[in-house]
């Protein structure tokens, strides 16, 4: 087989990783990659919006399958300009990516079809925000409608915060464009966690737990970032949780799917609020997370290959996968600045030195003359597999004081 992958994070990364394992996989390309993606794949140069350049690439050297990691090229309908070539492609179509392209789209269909989410309103004109900001109580959330690559969601503690938000989405546009509109909803005090489903037209079958770590400093505080680190399986995931998400959540959401007549095929990622009222959903995602991506699939078994082709043929209740019993956790390292203004161009040293078991996932590296270099604002996810999570973290903070590039910043309590 000949597999594309579109984009170039730590996210496809670890999908190209866990293609490398099946012998059936003969040739990987990757549009546009990064320095780490390059030494495990063929780099193409074609940015990820560029569809119709990405499709005569596969029409060129004869792609079996393309697998898109991030959101942008699905919310710009990529599935659907593929499949009208007769392309194999796999994600979500224009349609469905709109649920994590719109964030009013998506708090729509969560009350549409009942299931449990935060009260919310939208709004698009700044003075009628300002008048009913008070009337959600404190903390609040004001979040840009659009994509905003995991830092347009803003909680604020009162309304001077509020209003600086508001005035910096709406009338600065910090966002551009996608903060034409906001939702502001009510502030739910819990637990974060995540699930990662596949999805096919009568199925939605849950992976393995994770837990993501957006804020940029232990300790859960300051700005929310893309993720700083992840756990898997997440501490919080009983059996009782996992029976009220599947009743409450996830058939919910796939009848919400037949209804609408959405024909859902791919990743759904699922960010959750446990309250002391149950779960409830924060946000859809249309593709698998990053960094959860990195511990999921480290701990995947089963080929992906089979999985996607279980799905594009709607027979994802016939294959059966499995995971590692080892517990996963991965620690962002980022250049310092981020998620606001940071410098590349980093010398990374000290990753010939960490121990063989340990996976490097590049998120934003660039390789130039046999050195890498810091290419972005989350630059490496250092993962490790081991019996417990505590074992796991530990080795990794291990590991990572072996690595080093000015600047470098990192959490200090992923699994801890």
């Amino acid at each position: 087989m000949k597999i594309l992958v579109v984009g170039s994070g730590g996210r496809e990364h670890a999908i190209i990783c866990n293609l490398k394992k099946d012998k059936r996989v003969k040739e990987i390309y990757c549009a546009k990659g990064n320095g780490g993606i390059s030494e495990v794949a063929t780099l193409v140069d074609i940015e990820e919006t560029n569809i119709k350049e990405l499709i005569n690439f596969c029409k060129d050297k004869k792609i079996d399958l393309t697998i898109v990691g991030p959101e942008v090229p699905l919310t710009l309908g990529i599935v659907d300009e593929f499949e009208k070539e007769g392309l194999k492609i796999f994600g979500p179509n224009k349609a469905c990516a709109n649920l994590e392209g719109s964030k009013s789209f998506c708090k729509d269909f969560l009350i549409r079809h009942n299931i449990p989410t935060a009260k919310y309103k939208e709004y698009i004109n700044f003075d009628d925000a300002i008048c009913e900001i008070d009337d959600f109580g404190y903390p609040v959330v004001i979040k840009a409608d659009g994509l905003c690559a995991g830092k347009g969601v803003l909680i604020c503690n009162d309304k001077n915060e509020a209003t600086e938000a508001l005035d910096d989405i709406m009338n600065s546009k910090v966002f551009k464009s996608a903060g034409d509109k906001v939702i502001v909803e009510e502030f739910l005090e819990g637990i974060e966690t995540s699930i990662l489903a596949f999805v096919d037209k009568n199925n939605i079958i849950p992976m393995v737990s994770a837990k993501d770590h957006k804020k940029i400093f232990d300790g859960e505080t300051g700005l929310n970032t893309g993720g700083m680190g992840t756990i898997s399986p997440s501490n919080i995931y009983t059996d009782s949780l996992k029976y009220e998400i599947q009743k409450e959540i996830l058939d919910k959401t796939l009848n919400g799917f037949k209804k609408d007549n959405l024909d859902f095929r791919g990743i759904l990622f699922v960010g959750l609020m446990i309250t002391k009222d149950g779960a409830k959903v924060l946000e859809f995602n249309v593709r698998f997370g990053d960094p959860e991506a990195q511990v999921v699939l480290s701990r995947l078994e089963t080929s992906l290959v089979d999985i996607i082709d279980s799905i594009l043929n709607d027979n994802l209740d016939e294959i059966n996968i499995k995971y590692s019993d080892k517990k996963a956790v991965c620690v962002i390292l980022s250049s310092g600045g981020y998620p606001k203004s940071y410098e590349v161009d980093k010398e990374i040293k000290g990753l010939n030195e960490l121990d063989e078991d340990v996976l490097v996932f590049h998120s934003g590296t660039k390789l130039v003359d046999g050195k890498y270099y810091t290419n972005g604002g989350r630059v490496l996810g250092i993962t490790i597999l081991d019996e417990s999570i505590k074992k796991a973290s530990d080795r990794v903070y291990e590991n990572i004081k072996r690595i080093s590039f000015d600047n470098m910043h990192f959490r200090t309590d992923i699994g801890r």
